[in-house]
């Protein structure tokens, strides 16, 4: 597909795409969009060791550029989602890519603290436009039967992202250095941002829609749950590779290779459930369950300072469970979208995820900073059990409404 031709005729090519093969080609740039649009943070985790080494980063100034990122990407989620519904997906995925590569070589030539933060603050631009352009291009063009399966496929995009970073980069980082691995993935951001300029269908003329800044129904229950499942997922994306290279004796590599695990964990995670969401009368109960799974999962990080091989096992059971909870959430959001502020209801839910993205890796970096990393584990585990309460008196008010649809 081209710039060239019309929206009409492109998009049509990609429906027919979508109800063939789940439209390989848009998932595929889907995916990467979502990879790129976190992976500045998923970097800075794997690449943690060397930063505090190499760099001079204390582990609490490590907690403050995810802060940083997802404050921006917070503040900015609202506005993000009302661009996305006003001017189109493609023109902010392509946007989101520049950016992405741009935060990511401003990280790399970073001599400091300062000009780390502030391209860590740049990089909250792809975040807060990730989700509702991505999920404005599966309401467009793929069909509503396979909706479920692409979202999954989309979202485990993220966690593609954290594998790349906790397994190649940061094994490349040992070759080249944290800089150029991080130059690295700059480059291949601009390569995707060409993609999605030549790949996706024309955007429709720009058109004013009103907004919707204040969450209702179920997007503040889905807000709500997001902030608390945040909270606990930056947590564990932040420290598990310092926490492996600190606590469990691993080195730089190997504690890296954590964060690697987490990824493909949660990418199976995420289609998998996704997929089981999109039916009917069960997505409702799925949020709850999920982050209930996700207690135990932090309890055994707690528990790995005495037996290490359980952070592993621990690694994969977050991605499954708490990190497959967030892709869960995008499908609901799909399914109960306003008409028209897709890309509004979208980001209000992304919005809080960041801020709890923001509020997370502070409080565990202040336990951290003291050795306290068993203590940090258990509030983990606490965040995610307050996010499976949430999600289930959501559902006892809910899940009527969805069974009927």
């Amino acid at each position: 597909m081209t710039t060239g031709r019309s929206a009409t005729g492109t998009a049509a090519e990609v429906d027919k795409a979508g109800a063939g093969g789940a439209g390989g080609a848009l998932t595929a740039l889907l995916t990467c969009a979502m990879a790129f649009s976190m992976m500045q943070l998923f970097l800075l985790g794997a690449l943690g060791p060397r930063l505090v080494t190499e760099l001079g980063v204390s582990p609490t100034v490590l907690g403050l550029t995810t802060t940083v990122g997802f404050a921006t990407a917070t503040v900015l989620s609202p506005v993000g989602g009302r661009v996305v519904d006003r001017v189109g997906p493609r023109r902010c995925l392509v946007a989101l890519l520049a950016v992405s590569a741009l935060a990511l070589a401003l990280i790399g030539a970073a001599p400091g603290t300062g000009l780390l933060l502030a391209a860590v603050a740049l990089g909250g631009v792809p975040q807060a436009l990730a989700n509702p352009a991505t999920n404005k291009a599966i309401l467009a063009v793929v069909p509503p039967v396979r909706r479920g399966s692409v979202t999954g496929m989309k979202q485990s995009g993220v966690q593609l992202g954290a594998f790349a970073a906790g397994l190649p980069l940061a094994a490349l980082a040992a070759v080249v250095g944290w800089r150029g691995a991080v130059w690295t993935a700059a480059g291949a951001a601009v390569v995707a941002a060409v993609w999605a300029a030549r790949a996706l269908p024309t955007d429709p003329p720009a058109k004013s829609t009103p907004a919707a800044w204040v969450p209702r129904g179920t997007i503040a229950w889905l807000m709500v749950f997001s902030l608390l499942l945040g909270c606990g997922i930056a947590s564990v994306n932040t420290y598990l590779a310092l926490y492996g290279a600190q606590r469990l004796g691993l080195g730089a590599t190997a504690a890296g290779a954590l964060v690697a695990v987490l990824g493909v964990a949660g990418i199976a995670g995420r289609v998998g459930w996704s997929r089981l969401a999109g039916r009917p009368g069960r997505a409702v109960w799925l949020p709850g369950a999920l982050a209930a799974g996700a207690v135990p999962a932090a309890a055994l990080l707690a528990l790995s300072a005495h037996t290490p091989a359980l952070a592993w096992v621990a690694a994969v059971a977050v991605g499954v469970f708490a990190v497959a909870a967030n892709a869960v959430s995008m499908v609901l959001v799909m399914r109960r979208a306003a008409p028209g502020r897709a890309g509004q209801d979208s980001a209000l839910v992304s919005a809080g995820f960041f801020a709890g993205f923001a509020i997370g890796p502070p409080l565990f970096g202040l336990l951290a900073q003291e050795g306290r990393y068993g203590a940090g584990w258990w509030l983990v585990a606490g965040e995610f059990a307050a996010a499976g309460v949430v999600a289930v008196l959501w559902a006892l008010r809910g899940s009527r409404e969805d069974g009927g649809r």
